[in-house]
């Protein structure tokens, strides 16, 4: 399974910014799928996750409300649609499949993208 992460960049407080994460290799609609970011000097964190079939989703609570995932199972990727961005968003944001359950955390995910950095500064 490969996954090719894009859409990070430099925006300002209060933009919004779409990720994308394009997967292949892989039975993508029953596949979970995830995002997780991790910022400078800090361990890698928990944003949001979509299940495969059941395709419920799940949030952090520091990005519920304002960060959405979602899936298009036709073009094989999952988005993090990000809004209100802030500084603390700043990180390099990865894209994870295949976890034992969807609350498993990173370490047992077993498929990682390259990662895509966002910055967001005043």
């Amino acid at each position: 399974v490969q996954l090719q992460a894009s859409g990070g960049g430099s925006v300002q407080i209060g933009d919004a910014l779409r990720l994308s994460c394009e997967a292949s290799g892989t039975m993508f609609s029953t596949t979970t799928l995830g995002w997780f970011r991790q910022a400078p000097g800090k361990e890698r964190e928990f944003v949001a996750a979509t299940a495969g079939r059941g395709r419920s989703t799940y949030h952090a609570d520091s990005v519920r409300g304002r960060f959405t995932i979602s899936r298009d199972d036709a073009k094989n990727t999952v988005y993090l649609q990000m809004t209100d961005l802030r500084p603390e968003d700043t990180a390099v944001y990865y894209c994870a499949a295949d976890p034992p359950n969807i609350a498993s955390p990173g370490r047992l995910w077993k498929y990682w993208g390259q990662g895509t950095l966002v910055t967001v500064s005043s």
